[in-house]
């Protein structure tokens, strides 16, 4: 499938944040994160999503992982920071320090300090399209009760409040109904475990977890997923079913600590996460292992 690539295309990588073991933020370990993801094919990074921990994080912490990734990152590559917050005013702060710092794009949740309603939630996207930068609606109802469904999506879209949705419900029919109703408007893959089926429906990027243990295979698969070729899917399928044990925990409560403890078994930094994420127990840390050595066996990278 050929698209022009716009700033919040292609795989944009959800960045672990490693810290020093007093907790402190690792700046340099992480600007050496985001060098070496671009080194391997990624084509941006989003700092300060919730793989990231932004919650744990200072304002000032939170603001400098902002920078540290803008000024890691090589030309033409994307920076595209979260900029949750519980309400519009805060994100709106959140989207001009990005822009002052000078990323691409942003990456937006809904109002979720409650179930905001649709009036609150158009608000609050109209507030953080004031900035000017552009906007990616994250559609994530399992966490934040708030679901940006697809004719609420086509109505940001066509006020021009959004140019893209990281698609994160888990329901592959969303993809459809979307395009009939905002054909224009950009779909991302928000979760690594429904890759192959939003890939086929017609994403034009993924933000993304295990990437940042497995660069080069999840490039490889991304690109045979979305490629529109049929002769790329018995490939795209055989790398899918055989990661798919690992790239489901991108959708689970623990994601943050098996993304992190998968990064330290391939030999990167994931190491500890701030509280209340504490170590995981053994029995969902064992089949993290498992599949992280078995995805190494198989020669993934």
């Amino acid at each position: 499938m050929t698209t022009e690539r716009k700033p919040w295309h292609g795989i944009h990588v959800a960045t672990a944040l490693p810290f020093n073991d007093d907790l402190s933020v690792d700046y340099a370990g992480y600007a050496t994160h985001v060098a070496w993801l671009a080194e391997h094919g990624m084509h941006g990074v989003t700092p300060n999503g919730s793989l990231g921990e932004y919650q744990t994080l200072t304002d000032a912490e939170r603001a400098r992982v902002v920078t540290t990734a803008i000024e890691a990152a090589p030309k033409g590559f994307g920076v595209m920071p979260g900029v949750a917050a519980y309400g519009a005013l805060e994100s709106r702060r959140w989207v001009e320090q990005a822009a002052e710092a000078g990323a691409h794009s942003v990456l937006l949740l809904p109002p979720n300090a409650y179930r905001a309603d649709r009036a609150a939630v158009i608000a609050h996207y109209r507030a953080a399209a004031e900035v000017g930068l552009p906007i990616v609606a994250y559609n994530n109802p399992l966490d934040t009760k708030v679901d940006l469904v697809p004719d609420l999506l086509a109505e940001l879209h066509a006020e021009g409040l959004i140019v893209a949705v990281k698609e994160f419900s888990g329901d592959v029919r969303r993809p459809y109904e979307i395009a009939e109703l905002a054909p224009e408007l950009d779909l991302l893959i928000g979760a690594d475990d429904v890759l192959l089926e939003l890939g086929m429906a017609g994403a034009v990027g993924w933000i993304a977890g295990y990437p940042n243990a497995l660069p080069t295979a999840s490039l490889e698969l991304y690109e045979l997923a979305t490629s529109g070729d049929p002769a790329d899917l018995p490939r795209a399928r055989t790398i899918y079913r055989e990661l798919h044990s690992l790239l489901r925990w991108d959708s689970k409560v623990e994601f943050v600590q098996a993304i992190k403890l998968s990064m330290d078994i391939v030999g990167r930094k994931g190491g500890v996460c701030r509280p209340p994420r504490s170590v995981l127990p053994p029995e969902i840390a064992e089949p993290v292992i498992a599949a992280t050595k078995q995805a190494q066996a198989l020669g993934y990278r």
